[in-house]
C-alpha cells in the first residue's frame, strides 16, 4: 500500500507520464504488478553481475504485456544494486542493430546512473579520473624531495597516467584508441581547453564528425566502427567500475523491428546479436548485463530468430507449460500480459500514489467515488472498446483512470465518473495497435469498407 513516504516529486513524476499515457522513466516499484516471480532471479543475476560477471536476457512478450515497464523496472532495480543503466530502442533509422557503433553511441548517449541523467558520460568520465587521483595520492607521497609542492602536480599527472595505462592495459589490446581518447580528454582537461575535451569526449562516446583537430590534439583517427564498438564497450566497463560504479545494465528494446528490414539487413543484425551474446557469455564483458527485449513472433517467427540456427539454438526456451512454471533463471522470460484483475490491482496502486498526495477531503472522494468496483468498471470499458483485448489496454485504461478521472475527482467536489464521465477514445491518442485493436473508424472487418472501383 502506497504511503505518505512517497515524496511529492517522486509521485508527480510518475503521474505525469501516466497522464501523457507514457511509461514512467522511475518510481516503476510503486507500480509493479505480477513481477514478484521475477524478483528472485533478477537479485541473483545483479548479484553476478556486480561480482564481475556477465549475463544476458532475452524477453518477450506481445505488444501491451509490459516489455517497457520491465526493462525500466529492471533498470530501477540495477541502480540500486550500484549499477550504471542505458536503453536504446532499435530502429532501421535511428539505431540499425547491425551497426554495433551506432548502438554503442545511443548506449553512451543514454548512460543514466542513480545521481545524473542521461547522458552521464562526462560526470562517469571525471569521476573516474578523480578516483585515479584518489588512488595515486594513497600510494605514497607524491611531493619531490627538497622541491617542495610546486612539483607536485606534474608528479601527480605522472602517476596518474601511469595507473590510466595499467588499467586500460586488457582493453588496450582491443581498442588502443580508446585509452589515447581518455588521456586526450584528461590533457585538454589539465589545460583548460574544455572545447576539445568535449570534443573528444564525444568521439569517446562514438560520436562522428568530431574535429579533425580535437582528434589529432588525442592522438586518434577517423570514426569508430563496427569492430571498434565491442572493444570501446569493454573500456567503458573498466571506467564504470574503477569509478565505483558495479556493471552496466544495457536494454535493447523492441528487437522485433528487425523482422521489417530488408533481408541482408536482417541477416546482418541477426548475426550482431549472436556474436554479442556469444561475448557476453565469454566472460569479455565483466559487469554487463545485456537484455533484448522483443515479441513472441521475433523469437519464433521465420522472419526473426529462426533465420539463424546458432542464434535460435543460444534463445531456445521450453514455453510449453503452464506460464505459472516458466523459468525465471531461463535465457528467455515470457510476459504473460494483464488481465483485468491484474489491472484492477494496477489502478488500485495508482490511487494509492494519487490519494497520498491529495488534500483529505480529496482522498476521501477518491477513496469512495473510485473504489475497486469502478477500477473494474473502467478496466472493462477499455479493454471493451480495443476489441476486448486486455493485453493492449494498460496505457490507456492508467491515461484515462489518471487525466480523466483521478484529476476530475480531486479538482471537482461534486464530479462522480459514474454518472459525470462517459468513456471516449480517439483516434489522435491511440497507437496503431490499439486503433486496429478499437477500429475508431466504424468499420467492423475488412469486408465492410467500401470501395469505390469507378
Amino acid at each position: 500500500m502506497v504511503t505518505e513516504q512517497v515524496s511529492t516529486a517522486r509521485r508527480r513524476e510518475v503521474l505525469d507520464a501516466l497522464r501523457r499515457g507514457a511509461v514512467p522513466a522511475a518510481g516503476l516499484d510503486l507500480l509493479a504488478v505480477s513481477l514478484d516471480r521475477f524478483e528472485r532471479s533478477v537479485a541473483d543475476d545483479l548479484a553476478a553481475v556486480a561480482a564481475g560477471g556477465s549475463v544476458f536476457k532475452a524477453v518477450r512478450g506481445e505488444y501491451g504485456s509490459g516489455k517497457t515497464f520491465f526493462s525500466r523496472w529492471l533498470a530501477e532495480q540495477a541502480k540500486r544494486a550500484g549499477l550504471a543503466t542505458a536503453e536504446a530502442q532499435i530502429s532501421e533509422n535511428e539505431t540499425p542493430l547491425h551497426k554495433l557503433e551506432t548502438v554503442y553511441r545511443r548506449l553512451t548517449e543514454r548512460l543514466t546512473t542513480a545521481t545524473f541523467p542521461p547522458s552521464a558520460l562526462r560526470q562517469v568520465v571525471d569521476g573516474w579520473f578523480y578516483a585515479l587521483e584518489e588512488d595515486a595520492l594513497a600510494a605514497g607521497d607524491l611531493v619531490a624531495a627538497g622541491a617542495g609542492e610546486a612539483t607536485e602536480p606534474a608528479a601527480l599527472e605522472k602517476a596518474v597516467g601511469e595507473l590510466l595505462e595499467a588499467r586500460l592495459r586488457e582493453v588496450g589490446r582491443s581498442a588502443p584508441a580508446f585509452a589515447a581518447a581518455l588521456r586526450g580528454y584528461r590533457a585538454a582537461t589539465v589545460a583548460g581547453d574544455q572545447a576539445t575535451a568535449a570534443a573528444v569526449l564525444a568521439w569517446l562516446g562514438g560520436q562522428p564528425h568530431v574535429a579533425a583537430s580535437a582528434r589529432r590534439a588525442a592522438g586518434v583517427r577517423g570514426d569508430l566502427d563496427h569492430f571498434g564498438a565491442l572493444g570501446f564497450l569493454q573500456g567503458l566497463l573498466v571506467v564504470l567500475r574503477d569509478s565505483g560504479f558495479r556493471g552496466l545494465l544495457v536494454v535493447l528494446d523492441e528487437v522485433e523491428t528487425l523482422q521489417r528490414v530488408r533481408s541482408d539487413t536482417r541477416d546482418k543484425a541477426l548475426n550482431s546479436l549472436r556474436q554479442l551474446i556469444d561475448e557476453v557469455h565469454s566472460g569479455r564483458f565483466p559487469g554487463l548485463f545485456l537484455v533484448i527485449t522483443g515479441t513472441p513472433a521475433f523469437y519464433d517467427g521465420p522472419q526473426g530468430v529462426a533465420r539463424l540456427a546458432p542464434l535460435a539454438q543460444r534463445l531456445a526456451t521450453d514455453f510449453t507449460a503452464n506460464p505459472a512454471f516458466d523459468n525465471p533463471r531461463a535465457v528467455q522470460l515470457r510476459l504473460v500480459g494483464f488481465t483485468e484483475a491484474s489491472l484492477v490491482e494496477l489502478g488500485g496502486r495508482v490511487r494509492g500514489v494519487f490519494a497520498a498526495g491529495a488534500a483529505p477531503d480529496a482522498a476521501a472522494r477518491i477513496s469512495t467515488l473510485v473504489d475497486d468496483a469502478y477500477l473494474g468498471e473502467l478496466a472493462g470499458a477499455v479493454a471493451g472498446r480495443l476489441g476486448g483485448k486486455v493485453g493492449i489496454a494498460p496505457r490507456l485504461f492508467l491515461k484515462k483512470l489518471v487525466a480523466d478521472v483521478l484529476d476530475r475527482v480531486d479538482q471537482f467536489p461534486a464530479f462522480d465518473p459514474r454518472r459525470d464521465y462517459p468513456l471516449t477514445l480517439n483516434s489522435a491518442e491511440l497507437t496503431d495497435l490499439e486503433r486496429n485493436a478499437a477500429r475508431v473508424d466504424g468499420a467492423a472487418s475488412a469486408a465492410d469498407i467500401d470501395l469505390d472501383l469507378g
